[in-house]
């Protein structure tokens, strides 16, 4: 697991409240029980963490999976390490 997956399942785990073992690259946001609001809070933390911004066709709370979240996550910390 890489540290950017690890973290952001930290993030996704406290800020929902649920147990880090429950969270599987495969969950959705929505599976894992977290409301619209609580996962725009997830992702703000998670922006705010790694210092990027999350473009909104990577941030689909209902289908996009947390393997899918942390892609998103990587990809913009490629980016901004290239500028």
């Amino acid at each position: 697991m890489s540290n950017v997956q690890q973290e952001t399942i930290e993030i996704i785990a406290k800020q929902a409240k649920i147990e880090l073992d429950t969270i599987k690259p495969e969950s959705t946001l929505k599976d894992l029980g977290v409301a619209s609001l609580d996962a725009i809070e997830v992702i703000f933390d998670i922006e705010e963490h790694f210092g990027i911004n999350l473009p909104n066709e990577d941030t689909d709370f209902d289908n996009g999976t947390v393997g899918q979240l942390v892609e998103a996550v990587e990809r913009q910390l490629a980016a901004k390490k290239n500028d």
